[in-house]
């Protein structure tokens, strides 16, 4: 699982399980991470690193009863690495949150072995009750920068999440998922005369920009074909003059 990088603490008797935890991910950042350069860079400068570490403090809290501290910690945690994680989280073994700022993992989140996060990533609930409410990643799972995973579902193992992707929906393994889900833009209800919806206050999404051309083209083409302006083109013995055709 690469090269010996030094002193890490390797599975021993020698060694407490907190070290071991920590030499572990020290390895996978230095696996997955081409910017690692050396251990004690990576031991002190790496926010996600440190994050994992008091997540798993406060996380032990948490299991023992004592909420409030764990919570403490927590927030302790998001000021000092800009993680949010709630203690309540289950995070396995060798998880790389690169970079870090931004990401935010849920209470009933559940992260399997050998996870990669990027910066920006949510892993957010949608439901108010106290039950599963945040999503489930399996073994090996890559998520991108700024994606957001919503609600209880899950991502197979060995899946992968785009940058930016908004996901609302089980994951298949070992597949790979973009793209942004539909939004509402307008709403008409029954016994209502449809409003045509400004298209102009598409603010940036590319999606409704395109149909806001799309609309346009129509409607010029609308306005000339009432006005006789729409010319036929000319055969091809005829040739174009200059202005004609469409």
């Amino acid at each position: 699982m690469g090269a010996d990088h030094g002193f890490l603490p390797r599975r021993s008797k020698r060694w407490p399980r907190p070290l071991q935890r920590v030499g572990e991910d020290v390895r996978a950042i230095f696996d997955r991470d081409p910017a690692a350069r050396n251990v004690p860079e990576v031991l002190f400068c790496s926010p996600g690193l440190h994050a994992l570490v008091l997540h798993r403090l406060a996380h032990r809290l948490w299991r023992t009863g004592l909420k409030f501290p764990a919570r403490l910690l927590s927030h302790l945690n998001r000021a000092l690495t800009g993680i949010e994680i709630h203690p309540g989280a289950q995070i396995g073994r060798r998880c790389v949150i690169d970079h870090g700022m931004g990401v935010v993992i849920g209470e009933t989140t559940e992260i399997g072995d050998d996870v990669m996060l990027y910066q920006g990533v949510t892993l957010g609930g949608v439901s108010v009750d106290k039950k599963k409410r945040h999503p489930t990643l399996g073994d090996g799972v890559v998520v991108g920068a700024g994606a957001i995973v919503l609600g209880a579902v899950t991502i197979g193992e060995y899946a992968r999440v785009g940058a930016g992707a908004v996901v609302v929906r089980d994951v298949p393994p070992e597949t790979t998922v973009v793209g942004l889900t539909g939004r509402v833009i307008d709403t008409t209800h029954p016994g209502e005369q449809a409003v045509r919806t400004d298209l102009a206050e598409s603010r940036g999404d590319h999606a409704v920009r395109v149909l806001e051309v799309l609309v346009d083209r129509v409607s010029n083409l609308e306005d000339r074909l009432n006005g006789d302006a729409l010319s036929i083109p000319p055969t091809r013995d005829q040739g174009y003059s200059s202005g004609s055709g469409i």
